[in-house]
């Protein structure tokens, strides 16, 4: 891949930026190799033959003089077989391989294959010599894993007649296994594939958001949901739940391959991921979940310039496989880590700063992350789609909401689960405040809901949302006259909106069957509920009191539907909606 290498010297070391004389035909976002220990870096500034470069590894002990050379690549990852179940960095270097190499610490430097080389895949060709090929079009399979099988595509821009193709049989990664009789003459395919990670991989078109991402969480289901191809943002203060939410989508959630960036969040808050991932079990398959995971790991006592790198590299990989037909889903824990990467490297560039310290393209670099998203008609001669949700967690200081990267991110953004300290505090799990969240997915999916699930999906959860709205209101005349001056309505009211918070918008990551709630559950939860408040209302109407309702068994029963085993909820809750008429009417007879 290389051609000829720009050599020049370095004149201007900044932390991670440094300034190279003589580069002389290099271009923007060449991968430059600095100094004696080869460092990796990027070309992202250019003055006639003078080169700014942001260093992806730690510049101590580099000097001026030493030589940089550009590799006249831009930084482009590795796509074939042997992605998941891998652990890379921020730059694609598998981080076991490395540890093999250089023991616990990364030596600087050091280079390892993104894919092993030597391993050998059972390749089954799907198409014959002599048939018309275009970029996108699938030629044969790999199971890669027990879960996902790898297709091998013909590369984006390559189109002609496929001149030959290997029999089935176990093939390397750089093997050549077809060739394609193009305009420009012979092009030869590989397993392995290489994509500049500042490039989106083309689509034909994108479609509406119409189809929902089921996480099996009931707040996000069904209250704030997230769309095939969606975008949304997930904002909280230290230890609200960011993490174990993200943990929980990646898990749960309907897609058939998970990429997980960690962008310069906690040391011990990746080693947890990288410990717990690979023994998690895919609740679909059985099988370890990293089967269909790719895990990115990047601390924040790594150089920050990798941050970058980090969420180019996620989002080029989980296109890779959006191209294969899947839906991926992909977690970004944190972009205000990337967002304080770009703070400093834009320091050292002497820009002129945004707010609070911010470079003045902070909101254009994180749409250009985001827009990367969507639920695509894909390249090929057959009809194929693919979707790419992004999940970002937002690290706001202090939870403050109001900062660059939570309003910036905000306006990109069509979903925001804002996570409140509060409701942490009071062990409320996940703590998603409703008031401010939203959700501007409902009305796209919501004919899905009401064709898959059931047909008063939407009307249900306005009616709730209502309900929760009316008891935050009322909570300011609690504080100043306690619930039991409220009259009987209000009280009922308050009833209906507590068994909405806590048993329905509250669920246990940890619970065997609450863990996970399937839509049709959720929405009969929903449904019962709704009758439950309907019903304590007509009740109180005809002068029930509110503390013989609130010791109904029914009740009780609602209040643990949650728990009731997925497999037999719909016999369990007819059960449940008979005793409540049951109670409801003796209460009422026994009154009048």
């Amino acid at each position: 891949m290389t051609k000829k290498t720009q050599q020049g010297r370095i004149t201007r070391i900044s932390g991670p930026v440094i300034e190279a004389d003589g580069m002389k035909g290099a271009k923007m976002y060449d991968v430059v190799r600095v100094g004696k220990e080869n460092l990796i870096g990027e070309i992202i500034r250019l003055n006639r033959e003078v080169a700014t470069i942001q260093v992806y590894e730690d510049t101590n002990g580099l000097k001026p003089g030493e030589i940089v050379k550009s590799t006249d690549n831009p930084l482009s990852v590795a796509l074939g077989p042997g992605l998941l179940t891998n652990i890379y960095d921020g730059i694609q270097r598998p981080l076991p391989t490395i540890f093999n190499q250089t023991g616990d610490f990364i030596r600087r430097g050091v280079e390892a294959n993104a894919l092993d080389q030597e391993k050998k895949w059972k390749f089954t060709p799907t198409i014959k010599n002599g048939e018309q090929v275009t970029g996108g079009d699938i030629i044969g399979t790999v199971e890669e894993t027990s879960i996902v099988t790898h297709k091998i595509m013909i590369p984006p821009k390559v189109s002609g007649t496929l001149k030959t193709i290997k029999d089935e049989g176990e093939y390397t990664v750089k093997e050549i296994i077809a060739e394609v009789e193009t305009d420009h003459g012979t092009v030869p395919v590989r397993m392995q594939q290489y994509w500049p990670v500042r490039t989106p991989r083309p689509i034909k078109k994108k479609n509406d958001p119409n189809i929902p991402l089921i996480t099996g969480q009931r707040v996000f289901d069904t209250f704030f949901p997230i769309a095939k191809g969606g975008t949304a943002a997930i904002p909280g203060g230290f230890g609200t739940g960011k993490t174990i939410s993200l943990h929980q989508l990646a898990k749960w959630s309907d897609a058939q391959v998970v990429v997980y960036v960690g962008c310069g969040e906690r040391g011990n808050e990746m080693t947890d991921v990288l410990r717990e991932f690979p023994e998690l079990e895919d609740p679909k398959s059985g099988e370890p979940l990293m089967n269909r995971t790719v895990l990115i790991a990047n601390t924040s006592n790594m150089p920050v310039a990798a941050r970058d790198a980090s969420v180019y590299t996620g989002i080029t990989i989980a296109e890779y496989y959006r191209d294969m037909g899947y839906d991926v889903a992909l977690m970004a824990d944190s972009t205000s880590r990337l967002a304080e990467a770009m703070r400093e490297i834009s320091g050292r560039l002497e820009e002129m700063p945004g707010e609070e310290g911010y470079p003045a393209y902070l909101a254009s670099r994180l749409a250009e992350f985001y827009e990367r998203a969507g639920r695509m008609k894909l390249i090929g001669s057959k009809e194929k789609e693919g979707s790419v949700s992004v999940m970002g967690a937002v690290s706001p200081p202090g939870g403050d909401f109001s900062e660059p990267v939570a309003q910036n991110t905000l306006r990109i953004v069509k979903v925001f689960w804002a996570l409140d300290a509060d409701l942490a505090d009071r062990r409320h799990f996940p703590s998603i405040n409703w008031l401010k969240s939203y959700s501007l997915y409902l009305d796209e999916i919501s004919t899905w809901w009401n064709k898959e699930i059931g047909d008063q999906w939407l009307k249900l959860r306005n009616k709730a949302m209502t309900l929760l709205q009316t008891e935050s209101e009322l909570q300011e005349i609690v504080k100043l006259v306690g619930p039991d001056a409220l009259p009987p309505k209000e009280r009922a009211t308050l009833e209906s909106a507590r068994m909405i918070r806590e048993d329905f918008l509250q669920q246990n990551a940890f619970h065997e069957v609450d863990t996970y709630c399937p839509g049709k559950k959720q929405y009969e939860m929903l449904r019962i509920m709704n009758v439950y408040a309907e019903k304590i209302l007509d009740a109180v109407d005809h002068h029930v009191h509110i503390d013989d309702i609130i010791k109904m068994k029914s009740r009780e029963q609602i209040a643990r539907m949650a728990t009731v085993s997925n497999e037999e909820f719909e016999q369990q809750f007819k059960k449940i909606e008979r005793q409540l008429d049951t109670e409801i009417e003796t209460l009422v007879k026994e009154v009048n």
